[in-house]
This record gives C-alpha cells, structure tokens and sequence, in this order.
C-alpha cells in the first residue's frame, strides 16, 4: 500500500511537470531576474528586495509548490451541482448506490481537492507594468545612495515556444556625489544649548558619500537628543536638509535645519510657540486599570516618593517595589529613555497584560508635564500545560506532559510563584519507563543578596533573582535515579545585547536506587567482562564458572562481577600475559563506580551572553554564550573525608569536584528570498580535581536531533574508538554545524546541513584507552562529519522538524572512512521541535 501511494504520488507530479501548463496563449512565466550593476552582475538581497515580481520558490532547483498548482485546474467546477453536470455518470452512481447526500459529499471531496492543490501559488507571469516599477524602485534606491545621475533600463526575453522569459535590469550609476559644506542652523536658543552643550558628532561628514540613509539616522540622532534632554514637544518634522543640487563637480553643500517653534493649538487656533525643557511633575499610577472599569471611581489611593496609585478596587501592590520600575520621578527632567525603560521594565515584571503611558500637559504651565501609567494586570492565579513526544535510540515513542500553576504578585512585589509538576512515559530498550517530579521557584524581580550586595547591580538591568527546588523520580531510566536540586540564581541585562547570570548554590544530589540493574541497562559491559572471564579461566586452567559472572541472569551478576573485576585487578600474573583483558575489566570497574555512584554537585557558575538580534523574525545576527562552572570548591573545605575509592565525601556523599567551561557562537546571514544561512561553533572541557570523578550527568555526549545528527544520543565517540557501549560520555567536546534553510512550499521549509564534532577524555585516567584521549591537535583527525537534509512544518507557534542525517566520515573505521556508509540503510532519523540551533 505504501509503494502504491508513493507511486501515485510520482505519477501526480510527473503529470503537473509542464510548469507552464496554465499559462495562457500569448503570456509568459518569468523564470530568473538578471541585475547588473555596471555591466556586473549583482545577487545581493539588498538589491532583491526591490523588484516586485520575483520567479515562483524552488526546492532543489525545481519550482515544487507549482507542480502541485497545476495538478489543479482553475476552470474545474465550483459547486457539487456544476461538478455532478460535468461528472454524470460517476455523480449519479453514488447517488443510486447510496443516496444524494453522499453524491453531493463525494463531489465536495473533488472540489475541495482541487482547490487545495490551488492554493499553492501559480505561475509567476510577467508584467510590464511591474518591470517598470521596478525600474524605478531601482533608480530610487540608487538615487539614494549618492548616483544621482544614475540611469536604469529592462530588457524582457521571450521565448514563445517554451511560454517562459526572463528580466535583465542594467543600472549604470555614473559618479557618486560627495558631501561639502555642511552649515548646522538651529534657529531656537534653547535646542542650540542642548546641541553645543552635549558635543556629539554628526553622521554628515564632510568627504562622505551621500546617503539618504545617513541622513535619516542623522534626523533620528537629532531627535533623540533633544527628546532625552527634556523637549517632549520635539518631532522629527522641526528638521530639515537643503542639498544644493545646481553644482556640476558631483559634491554637494547641505543645509540642516532646525525649527526654533512648534505650533500650539489654543481655542482652535494655532500659533508658534518656542520650545521649552519640560519636567514631569506629577505621576499617577493605576494598578487595576481595565477597559471595563474606564470611568469607574478610584476608591484606593496611596503615595510613596511623589507617586500616586491609584485602584478601582484595593491596591494589591507594594508601592516600594512597584516604584523601582518606574523610572521618570517627579520633578525630574523628561527623557524618551526613561520612558521606554519604564515602559520596559513594567513589562518585565510579567504582572501586566498592557502597560500605558500618557503624558499631558499641566494646565496654565509649558514646561510642566503629567505623567499617567496603566496597568493591566493578568490574573493572579494561571495553570499551564505542556506536552511533548519524545523518541530516541534509547527511547521508543514516549511522551511527557507538565502541569504548573502560577500566583503572580504572591508577595505584593510582582513576585512569580510557580509550582510545577512533571511526568512522563515511554517504551525503552530494557521495558516500560516512567518519571514523576515536581519543583517550586519564586522569581523575585530585583537582587536578594545580603551586605548590600544588591546596590552592586543598577535596576535599570532589570536584575532578578531566582530561588527553585524540586524532586523527581525516575523508572527504567538509568538506575532508576531520584533527583534533588536547589538553585539560587541570579541574573540581569547589562544592557540591550548582552545579558549577565550567576548561579549561586546550584545544588544537586543524585541517588541511584537500583544499581543492581547496572548490567541489564550496560548489557555491551557484561558481554565484554564476559569475554574478560573467558580469557581469565583459561590463562589460570580454570574449568567451572563460579569466579566469573558467566550467566544468562544478568540482573544477579553485579556482586560476581564486582568480586571477579577486583580479582583481576590485583591478578599481576594476569596484567602480564594478558593486558588488554586487563585492562577492559579495570575500565568496566571504573565506569561501574562512576555510574553507580551517588553524587553531590554543588555548582557555582557565571554565564555570560551575547545576542544582537533586533527581533523574532532578524535572520542577520550573531550569538555567543561563555559559562564558566566550578563545582565542590567551596563545600570542600568543609570536610576532609573520604570514601574506600579515595573519594571525597560530605555527609558520606561522594562531592563532585570539577571545573567545567562551555563556549557557544553562533552567526546567521539572511541570503535573500526567505532563506537563512546560520553556522554554530560549540567547545566544552570539564576537568576533575582532587581525585574526583565526572558524575555523568555532566560529561559530554555526541549525536542526537540537535547534536551531530547523523549519530544517535550518546553512540559516538570517545575520540576513534567504536566502544559499542550503550552511552559514550567524555570530558571535552567540539562541535560545529552549517546550515542552509530556504522555503519549499507554504508552511513547508527545507534545510540543508553538515555537522562535525565529536568527544574525547582529557582527564588523564589510567583507565581511559590511548583512542579515548585528546592528546594534541592530531587528535582532531577523530572529528565525525555527517550530513544531510530535513523538512520543517512552521506554524509560527512552534517549528516541527525532521532531519535526515548520513554518516560521511567516521573516524572509528580502518581504512577508508569517507562515505562508506552514506546510505539510506546507515541513516539516522531526528525527529524535534525548533531548529536544531
């Protein structure tokens, strides 16, 4: 049934394959837009941007979303009565085997196929009317970067027989004109104080090119300078350029303007008034505002530094949090950054649905302002649910669900109190598995810190403190773990672009419950140790089974096992004959006591980020995170104990003991048409002290949906060996991925990808092989490369996606290790939500 459908669906784009089946007698289908700039030809999307008919999307060079347009037909009929005329024979047969209801839902099956097949855009057929507005958009936009003399022309080819054509635009921009004198005429005494006292340097140089674009920044650099220095009555319409065009030597003489009035209206009649500084006065704050209580009465009032709130009903904020936020103070200096900031900040809290601000002037006065603010506030008590299917090569089909509730204003400072609760279920490898947890946070909007800490932090970076706590419990997952974490974390926006966390007492404690299952979850360690065994019996004539964990039961195993691998351990006979069993068994042993252990990771740590990107929908910016971690430094020194592997301990509890450094960069290009080019760059080292081991919940793994994809999570590495273990940890990571992500069709988009990394060991454990271990920059020939395609469904809300990744070069293989497996049949399959980075 499959192969029936995938060849009907062939048979369907074979037959749609004339991609300009519906183009009309006499018309043609535009198929590529040609620019030259200079008889040079120009791809930028700068350029693009400006021609308004562009050729319909391709995928793989082939214009897909078309193919399925024309398995439509735009003439076919629209209603079932017209479809049943043009259909009589199959129409009448439903109706007299059924009835004409089923004939009329059977028509509508028709029609409605057929309409979603045109809903895909049609063929792109080129108009003179927008080849010329094109032309002009182009003359435009290089009139505005200083060619004044440029001249554009168009040139349409085509072909009659095939009904296809193309567009060359040639655009000779002659000799770019250069800025002369530039005169500052600031009619007003009171804006020309403002502008000389503040001595920043205007973008008009003289020398400069002209752009329309430095102008306009100019105009708003302007305008923000007065605005943020009290003239709340300035608009960008005081300013002006003169730019004498009557000189032949291609420069120019610019004029700015600034008006020294702005018109006033009084009774209905307008006059000039000169511009004043203004001071906010007053300012009023309504806690409770809703479009539905507009002119209700405020029935609670109360006034902390100045401030007025005001509510309809009882004010449930306290003032002396509330007033941090708000940043124009009475009797100071209007500012449009103090305003945003306000603006900002209040919405930051995430107390508010809206927040307004109003000014107005007091009345009898020019220089005084009222400030009005309105807070919406969302409802104090909010339940929230999130689901997810998850699916890995440990993990079949499973999914997961989260349930919270959250009470906003819990203490009455815009505090966020949330109390979750976690549970999941799936089919693994070993059975059924389960997980259930819960956690409680309250985010505190401003630094809770002792000794004054908090004043080392401004509030206009909107700084905010986190305490959470939780548990959970996990079966079938590992060694059925039991989790307690606490976490202080502090964290503020040092400015726009770059944001500051610390993490103090980030405290974990993972507990194993069921460590007797160690060889049912590493079964590869039994089979392993298994071999080991074998090679022990006979090296030491040994003909019964009872010193060696040779069974099918392996769940019984771990105290045989346990006794054999420390016999082996100190068996120097053995080490000398056969070394490599040796050392395999000391090895399981070592992962064994890393595995299983119990561990107490208190973490201190300090993440820095850096992110540019103006918005959501910005595909032009760049991305780097630093996290630098400690871990048991500090309750360290607080005991001196040890447990028998010689491993320090705090209330019996091995303490985890490492430094832990990740670095994350990320860079994306907008290369025109709605497709993105982004690359990623990640490296992590954790190094152990103090004869501590990496717990592994904080080693590094390789492989995975947003990993290197053409791997499975935790199946590559270490460095070249192929281990054939079930998770592969390390303790140094590096990580690189391209991608390039274009649209196909309507919501459909495509990605093409390479990713390359992989994990080695840098702890310099005796129990690590030589192909585990990074020792020099040769090891960097043990890099993995993989490759591949993927789809995305995006429904804005969330982006579903799947990549398809093939192993390209594996650096565990002799021989030849490119391509050798780049097939279908070695492929890994990632199924997950958003992009991969």
């Amino acid at each position: 049934m499959k192969k029936l459908s995938l060849s009907l669906l062939f048979l369907l784009l074979l037959v749609s394959c004339n991609s300009t089946k519906h183009v009309a007698e006499g018309k043609n289908m535009l198929t590529q837009n040609y620019i030259y700039v200079d008889s040079v030809r120009n791809k930028s999307s700068d350029i693009q941007k400006y021609i308004l008919q562009k050729p319909n999307p391709k995928f793989l060079n082939l214009p897909v979303g078309l193919y399925f347009y024309n398995i439509g037909n735009p003439n076919k009929p629209k209603t079932p009565a017209t479809w049943g005329e043009k259909n009589l024979r199959s129409y009448n047969f439903i109706k007299n085997v059924f009835s004409e209801k089923q004939s009329i839902a059977y028509a509508k099956t028709f029609i409605g196929l057929n309409r979603w097949f045109l809903n895909y855009q049609g063929p792109v057929i080129v108009s003179e009317r927008k080849v010329k507005n094109t032309e002009n958009n182009l003359l435009t936009y290089y009139k505005n970067q200083g060619y004044f003399k440029s001249k554009v022309t168009s040139e349409i080819n085509r072909d009659s027989i095939s009904k296809k054509a193309t567009v060359a635009y040639r655009v000779n921009r002659g000799k770019p004109t250069l800025l002369d004198t530039i005169n500052f005429k600031i009619e007003s005494l009171v804006l020309d104080s403002i502008y000389k006292s503040t001595k920043t340097p205007s973008l008009l140089k003289k020398g400069n090119q002209y752009n329309d674009k430095t102008f306009r920044n100019e105009a708003s650099r302007v305008l923000k300078l007065f605005r943020n220095n009290g003239v709340y009555n300035f608009t960008e319409s005081a300013l002006g350029f003169y730019v004498d065009s009557t000189r032949t030597d291609n420069k120019t003489n610019v004029d700015f303007l600034i008006s020294g009035n702005r018109l006033k209206e009084t009774n209905g009649i307008y006059v000039n008034t000169p511009y004043k500084v203004q001071k906010v006065t007053e300012v009023n704050v309504t806690t409770d505002y809703s479009f539905t209580r507009k002119g209700e009465p405020l029935l609670d009032s109360l006034k902390y530094e100045g401030i007025n709130y005001l509510g309809h009903r009882k004010i449930k904020y306290n003032p002396k949090y509330l007033s941090q936020s708000i940043f124009l103070k009475p009797g100071s200096i209007y500012k449009d950054t103090l305003r945003n900031l306000t603006r900002n900040h209040l919405k930051s809290l995430k107390n508010f649905k809206s927040t307004n601000i109003k000014f107005t002037p007091i009345s009898g006065t020019d220089n005084e302002l009222k400030m009005d603010i309105f807070l919406a506030p969302i409802e104090k008590f909010t339940l929230g649910l999130e689901t997810e299917i998850t699916h890995s090569n440990i993990r079949e089909i499973g999914s997961s669900a989260k349930f919270s509730i959250t009470n906003r204003n819990a203490f009455r400072g815009a505090e966020l109190l949330k109390l979750s609760f976690l549970g999941s279920y799936f089919n693994s490898t070993s059975g059924p598995g389960w997980e259930i947890g819960a956690d409680a946070s309250l985010e505190i909007p401003r630094l809770i810190a002792p000794f004054g800490l908090n004043k080392l932090v401004p509030k206009e970076m909107s700084p905010r403190t986190l305490f959470s706590i939780g548990s959970s419990f996990q079966k079938n997952i590992g060694l059925d773990r039991q989790t307690f974490t606490f976490l202080s974390d502090y964290k503020w926006q040092y400015n726009a672009k770059k944001t500051i966390q610390l993490e103090v007492l980030n405290t974990q404690y993972i507990q194993n419950l069921n460590i007797t299952s160690y060889f049912d979850i590493y079964s590869s360690e039994f089979s392993n140790l298994d071999n080991v065994a074998k090679a022990y019996d006979t090296a030491n004539n040994i003909t019964t089974n009872t010193n060696h964990p040779l069974s099918t039961n392996i769940s019984t195993q771990v105290p045989k096992a346990l006794a054999f691998m420390k016999t082996v351990a100190n068996d120097t006979s053995f080490k000398t004959t056969n070394s490599d069993d040796y050392n395999t068994a000391l090895n399981i042993l070592n992962r064994y006591n890393i595995v299983t252990s119990d561990f107490l990771i208190p973490v201190l740590a300090y993440t820095y980020t850096y992110n540019n990107q103006s918005n959501f929908n910005d595909n032009n910016f760049s991305f780097f995170k630093v996290r630098i971690a400690n871990s048991g430094n500090a309750l360290g020194l607080l005991s001196s104990k040890k447990n028998t592997n010689n491993k320090k301990t705090l209330a019996n509890i091995p303490l985890a003991q490492y430094f832990k450094t990740d670095l994350e960069y990320k860079k994306f290009w907008d290369v025109g048409g709605n497709s993105v080019f982004g690359i990623r760059t990640f490296f992590g080292a954790i190094i152990p002290y103090d004869n501590s081991d990496i717990p592994f919940t904080k080693s590094y793994f390789a492989g995975g949906s947003n990993d290197i994809r053409a791997w499975q999570t935790y199946e590559l590495g270490p460095g070249s060996r192929n281990t054939g273990l079930e998770f592969n940890v390390g303790s140094l990571k590096f990580l690189t991925s391209a991608e390039y992500r274009f649209d196909v069709v309507s919501k459909l988009k495509g990605a093409l990808f390479i990713d390359a990394g992989n994990i080695w060991d840098i702890t310099g454990s005796n129990f690590v092989d030589e192909e585990s271990k990074f020792n020099n920059v040769s090891s960097l020939k043990d890099i993995a490369v993989g490759s591949g395609f993927g789809a995305r469904l995006d429904f804005s809300f969330l982006i579903l996606r799947l990549d398809v990744g093939f192993k390209t070069y594996e650096p565990y293989l002799a021989g030849n290790k490119w391509l050798k497996n780049y097939n279908f049949a070695n492929a890994v399959y990632n199924i997950g939500i958003n992009y991969p980075f």
